[in-house]
């Protein structure tokens, strides 16, 4: 087979650059190893930013999100048993953010591939990315029982932090960083009323819990436990008991209680890799970089990644222009670290950490009452949230 782009890895990064090239015109074949209902099972986070609410517009298939999708203007804070508003509208200028699933952005990106009749291999097994410091990438899998092999212009690496391009690279090539957390997220995803129109975020002396939502009738919550905790170990029942003693009064007196859909628990890491290029061979989104989801910037870095890296590739077939392929690299860099550092400070300022004595939560409580108490302080954090806006100046050198 012979395609100029070759994605590896279906879900929304891959999919979304899949959309926003055949949007430009530009050839690509999606390569898979699990099946599309695996990807749509794996539950994650949902708070998008403008950009990326922009970027689905863009691909088309933004509808079902504005008609379903929750604006949210702020979210509140709470610590010391009192919750404090971050305007995340009125310090910005109008920004907000929306609620919307990432598994609902997987599915109406999927929904639009299909429409358009786009080649997507799943379940495609021995997958290996061959020659992408040549002119002439390849990359060679088994599909259905058949040996397959894709020739392509470029690759796009979207299979996330264990995926096979980034363990492809040559070790001298690569420089990663990575910080593993000493706790991990328990989350539950129930059939019930949100506690609140908007995030809960918790500071409490039990550990961190926040309070989401997935649409007005469906509710995510997630408590802060050990990484020695095994989902075996938490009843829906010892969940919401453990919610009720990190919430304040008020959220209590409104929680409402159910089954869990799906319970998990998910390790927190901050992960960056650098270069993202090398030769014909790109990473994106979780091929690159892992955030902590505290500051909820995973799936809008994934989106940002992809915008740059289309905008590229449209520069070199249409206008024959290598420059954003030559800077993809150092653009999202830039705004990688910006909100790695946002995540980790979110992180930092809301968890317990095991090592902690006593004077570290006067610390975070002292920290969170400037913020928090002073106009500069929560200008920083509502800028950090909303998201920075997309950057095309040329990189710093």
């Amino acid at each position: 087979m012979r395609t100029q782009v070759a994605i590896i890895g279906a879900g929304p990064s891959g999919l979304l650059l899949g959309q926003l090239l055949h949007k430009a015109g530009i050839d690509a074949v999606i390569v898979e190893r699990v099946s599309g209902d695996y990807v749509l099972s794996r539950i994650r986070a949902g708070v998008l930013e403008q950009v990326a609410i922009d970027l689905l517009d863009e691909a088309g298939v933004g509808a079902r999100m504005h008609r379903e999708g929750l604006v949210h203007g702020g979210f509140d804070m709470l610590y010391c048993g009192k919750r404090h508003r971050v305007d995340l509208n009125g310090l910005t200028g109008g920004k907000n953010v929306m609620v919307y699933g990432q598994t609902e952005v997987t599915h109406d990106l999927m929904d639009a591939r299909v429409a358009a009749g786009l080649p997507t291999y799943y379940e495609a097994s021995e997958v290996q990315v061959l020659d992408f410091d040549t002119q002439r990438p390849r990359v060679t899998f088994t599909h259905q029982g058949q040996a397959m092999e894709l020739v392509c212009d470029f690759i796009a690496g979207c299979d996330g932090f264990h995926g096979v391009c980034r363990a492809s690279v040559p070790r001298k090539s690569i420089q990663e960083f990575e910080k593993v957390y000493p706790f991990g997220w328990l989350g539950l995803l129930s059939d019930t009323p949100p506690v609140h129109d908007e995030l809960i975020y918790v500071n409490s002396p039990r550990g961190f819990a926040l309070c989401s939502q997935r649409s007005k009738t469906r509710s995510r919550y997630y408590l802060q436990v050990p990484l020695t905790d095994r989902i075996e170990d938490w009843t829906d029942a010892a969940f919401w008991q453990e919610l009720r003693l990190r919430l304040d009064d008020e959220a209590n007196a409104k929680l409402v209680t159910g089954p869990s859909i799906e319970k998990s628990i998910a390790p927190l890491r901050s992960f960056v890799t650098e270069p993202m290029r090398f030769g014909r061979l790109f990473l994106a989104g979780d091929a690159a970089h892992i955030v902590p989801p505290t500051g909820a910037k995973g799936l809008n870095l994934a989106a940002t990644d992809v915008k740059y890296l289309c905008n590229a590739l449209v520069d070199f077939y249409q206008k024959h222009s290598e420059h954003g392929i030559d800077t993809y690299s150092e653009r999202c860099l830039r705004r990688i670290w910006k909100a790695e550092r946002f995540s980790w400070w979110m992180t930092t300022l809301m968890h317990r950490f095991p090592e902690d004595g006593p004077i570290t939560s006067r610390f975070q409580e002292a920290e969170l009452d400037y913020l928090l108490n002073s106009h500069a302080g929560s200008l920083s954090i509502a800028e950090n949230y909303v998201g920075l806006p997309l950057d095309f100046a040329e990189p710093k050198s």
